[in-house]
């Protein structure tokens, strides 16, 4: 079984598969998260923060860290669209 996403403050949590982002999870839970490009890591809308888990993400990329800086994307968020956890993570987002 792939890694647990849980989500704070609404709680809950799904699995998802390996290599499924936390955009994926965020959807399978049936939570809104904005993607105006479609979830290709350009409009920076999906940031969300990491409570837990952190060390099981992987490095930011510089597309990334370019969406982020563009689009004024706090540098403590990481795009949802953009990472794939390899463990279990816990994530909070604003509009939840």
């Amino acid at each position: 079984m792939g890694p647990r996403v849980d989500f704070l403050p609404v709680g809950g949590s799904v699995r998802i598969e390996a290599g499924a982002t936390l955009h994926d999870a965020v959807r399978s839970a049936g939570l809104p998260i904005a993607s105006a490009c479609g979830a290709d890591g350009l409009c920076g809308r999906c940031g969300v923060v990491v409570v837990a888990g952190a060390e099981w993400l992987p490095p930011e990329t510089e597309q990334e860290t370019s969406a982020k800086r563009r689009n004024r994307v706090p540098a403590g968020q990481r795009l949802a669209c953009r990472v794939a956890p390899r463990g279990d993570v816990t994530i909070r987002a604003d509009y939840w």
